[in-house]
């Protein structure tokens, strides 16, 4: 199994407030039940005020990393990272579980 977090980092300017940092979680939300690889996804928030906090997290569960490429190109997920991209920067790690 494959545990893939992203972290998102809003750029300079970028706050909840603004309404395509909203619609970015909206769609986020809704990765796990359109991308049929995904055996599991959480989402959220950040509640740390720490300067060295990131503001989003996701956290899927695939199978191998056959599943994470498929994942990566689904048009779903490439929705959505179209929006994020507009609006943060991020980084990840795939780990084996």
């Amino acid at each position: 199994m494959i545990r893939h977090v992203v972290l998102f980092k809003f750029k300079p300017g970028i706050d909840w407030n603004d309404p395509r940092a909203l619609a970015a979680e909206r769609t986020a939300a809704k990765v796990g039940t359109e991308v049929p690889q995904l055996r599991d996804w959480r989402y959220g928030r950040n509640l740390s005020t720490r300067d060295i906090a990131y503001d989003f997290l996701v956290d899927g569960l695939l199978n191998d990393m056959e599943d994470v490429e498929k994942y990566l190109v689904h048009p779903f997920h490439q929705d959505a990272i179209r929006q994020w991209r507009e609006i943060s920067d991020w980084v990840i790690v795939d780990v084996e579980v």
